[in-house]
């Protein structure tokens, strides 16, 4: 009896403490979300006349006109048709806009989570004639990841900026500390890039506009076709001004770019290149892939050739592997490698004929002879330095290319005297 009072007391003594559990407090600095109402947001699209270059994207060109989007608001437009000197048109704002691609007279450019159709038939005064509500998935800008995100609430509207909050709270010492996690979720930092179908060679002018290599948007036919970070979108465009989501489906993981060649489709993801035929647009049929070690991985193809550049860093979460990689892909089934070649932090990249352009990030643009796919390093052309890269649209005889500092167009008929002959600087 002794013994079973003691464990008794010895019970009763664990529930008491049980239930008397410490309390903390921690203090953290908060991302807490501001909000545009979904009215007003549908109601942003407009073209003003003045707006500075301060955070620039992705560039598209269509008939002389220059389209730069400044990310997450809108697209500034310049009249290139002297390219030693672009005349700004105006600029049309559309809040969460990344990029854009022009079929005809209408641009289609991603809002958030809306897909919206632009008249620029007259670029000066563009308008909205078309738009997709709720088609993408819900969207928030770019913040840093060493802050906690507060609560977001999808119902007040979408997020169009960060406020820096201190918080101080008590907490239950259970598991510490504790943080918000969106990961998994519909909050997730989503974006959709644009590009318009890529042809072999130098890109020529068409009724679909040319864009970059940075890409997740394509043009075939009548068909809109665009990946996010899983999922592949595939939109009718028959009615220029009533576009419809045909089909929709997931596809693979960690999509981050598209390329467009012929009836096939290059994704570059972040673990490889993935290879789709898309004669069915409403079916994508899985072909092939490359896989290699994690890293952002753009891709651009001209003939029998894949060109890939892979980078290392955040959000790829790899810093060692920064490099250029040549792929023969003359059996679609099995792409091989043909050589890599090291780079020091690599974006986007084209391809005319045997002219090779890579963005190397902050080493500058670097220009090659890829003749010869296995001494491409051994024949650089030309490095422009002092330069962060970002992307580039070669036109046969032009190049455009767009970076952190801001636009610049290069002559490059002489190989051997690559010139520079008109910028557009970012406004700090």
């Amino acid at each position: 009896m002794k013994q079973f009072n003691t464990i008794f007391k010895l019970l009763a003594l664990i529930f008491i403490l049980s239930g008397c559990e410490d309390k903390y407090t921690e203090q953290y600095l908060s991302l807490e979300p501001v909000y545009l109402s979904y009215k007003d947001f549908r109601e942003a699209v407009k073209v003003e006349s003045t707006h500075a270059l301060q955070k620039p994207g992705k560039i598209y060109y269509k008939d002389n006109y220059l389209f730069i989007n400044e990310i997450m608001k809108g697209i500034h437009v310049y009249n290139n048709s002297n390219p030693a000197s672009p005349q700004y048109v105006g600029f049309i704002a559309i809040p969460g806009n990344v990029d854009m691609v022009i079929k005809g007279n209408i641009m289609y450019a991603d809002s958030y989570i809306d897909l919206v159709g632009i008249d620029i038939t007259n670029p000066a005064t563009a308008k909205e004639v078309a738009r997709l509500k709720s088609v993408f998935p819900y969207s928030v800008p770019p913040y840093e990841q060493y802050y906690r995100l507060g609560t977001i609430d999808d119902t007040q509207g979408v997020v169009v900026d960060w406020n820096i909050k201190k918080v101080r709270k008590e907490i239950e010492q259970i598991d510490y500390p504790i943080y918000p996690v969106y990961f998994g979720s519909k909050f997730t930092n989503f974006s959709l890039s644009a590009d318009a179908v890529q042809s072999n060679g130098a890109q020529q002018a068409s009724p679909a506009g040319i864009g970059g290599s940075m890409a997740r948007f394509g043009l075939i036919g009548n068909h809109l076709l665009a990946v996010d970070n899983s999922t592949y979108y595939n939109f009718d465009l028959t009615n220029a001004t009533t576009p419809l989501l045909e089909t929709k489906s997931s596809i693979n993981w960690g999509i981050e770019t598209m390329f467009l060649s012929g009836s096939n489709m290059f994704l570059g993801t972040r673990n490889g290149m993935l290879i789709y035929n898309v004669t069915d647009v409403t079916k994508p049929t899985y072909v092939s892939n490359f896989w290699h070690a994690t890293g952002c991985d753009p891709v651009v193809v001209q003939n029998n050739r894949a060109y890939v550049t892979i980078r290392g860093g955040t959000p790829c979460q790899n810093t060692a592997i920064n490099r250029l990689d040549v792929l023969d892909i003359t059996n679609l089934k099995n792409p091989t490698l043909m050589r890599s070649y090291n780079m020091t932090n690599p974006f986007g990249l084209g391809i005319d004929d045997d002219v090779l352009f890579v963005c190397d990030g902050t080493a500058g643009l670097k220009v090659y002879n890829a003749a010869d796919p296995y001494l491409i390093s051994e024949h650089l052309i030309a490095t422009f330095k002092d330069i962060n890269a970002y992307d580039v649209i070669p036109l046969g005889n032009s190049l455009l290319m767009i970076g952190q500092d801001g636009f610049y167009q290069y002559d490059y008929t002489n190989l051997n005297d690559i010139k520079q002959i008109s910028s557009i600087k970012v406004v700090k």
